[in-house]
């Protein structure tokens, strides 16, 4: 599964998705790590709303204090299952957050692992289904999102093995029933992308280090 995100422009992404109330702000970014800040759209009051959550999720404690080593991502076949996921999937807490790209690793034969960068064709935005939830402690209160993934088509598979999953990407007409029809109608959506849609390349290591940012992460890696 997926642990480095590319992010559009925000100018994109409200094109994109044109919600009614975008409170977001962000820019493009090429290597968004766990527990870093992604934007999300979610339903509020019957309308849609674009807002900065943290990607995983932070979860209330026993003790009363937040943990923030909750999931990053939850496989779709769990949703039902997942003690810690099953309330605000009944509850339909459920968002998109727009993509313009994700990584995958591969286990090359010289034993490393070779980052590659994946993205649509012709689709500069995408959208991936996921899961947000708020935690509260005190005074401290922080909204937070899961992504949700599906199996992995052949193209993902042949290079992320070892996990057999990929991000759950949402067909622009089915936005909207993804964050407002009913649980049952929302499990439908949840496909493997047609692996003819989709391209990618190896690209450079600069990608597992969070500090390096920019345009060169995602250019094809000299071979």
């Amino acid at each position: 599964m997926a642990q480095r995100l590319v992010t559009p422009a925000r100018e994109e992404a409200d094109s994109e998705f044109q919600v009614t109330r975008p409170w977001w702000q962000f820019s493009a970014r090429f290597n968004v790590a766990v527990a870093q800040s992604i934007p999300i759209v979610r339903m509020h009051e019957r309308e849609s709303e674009g807002v900065m959550m943290r990607w995983g999720l932070v979860e209330k404690t026993p003790t009363g204090t937040l943990s923030l080593t909750g999931p990053s991502s939850v496989r779709s076949d769990a949703l039902k299952s997942a003690e810690d996921l099953r309330r605000i999937w009944v509850s339909g807490q459920r968002g998109i957050v727009p993509l313009a790209g994700f990584y995958l690793w591969q286990r090359a034969q010289a034993g490393h692992d070779q980052p590659f960068y994946v993205r649509l064709v012709n689709r500069p935005v995408f959208g991936v289904a996921a899961l947000w939830d708020r935690a509260e402690a005190g005074d401290e209160v922080v909204e937070s999102c899961v992504l949700v993934t599906v199996a992995a088509n052949p193209l993902l598979a042949e290079i992320s093995a070892t996990t057999g999953q990929m991000p759950a990407i949402l067909r622009p007409e089915d936005y909207h029933a993804w964050l407002a029809a009913s649980v049952s109608e929302a499990q439908e959506l949840l496909q493997p992308f047609p692996h003819v849609g989709m391209v990618c390349h190896p690209v450079a290591p600069y990608v597992n280090h969070p500090q390096f940012d920019g345009p060169r992460l995602i250019r094809p890696a000299d071979r």
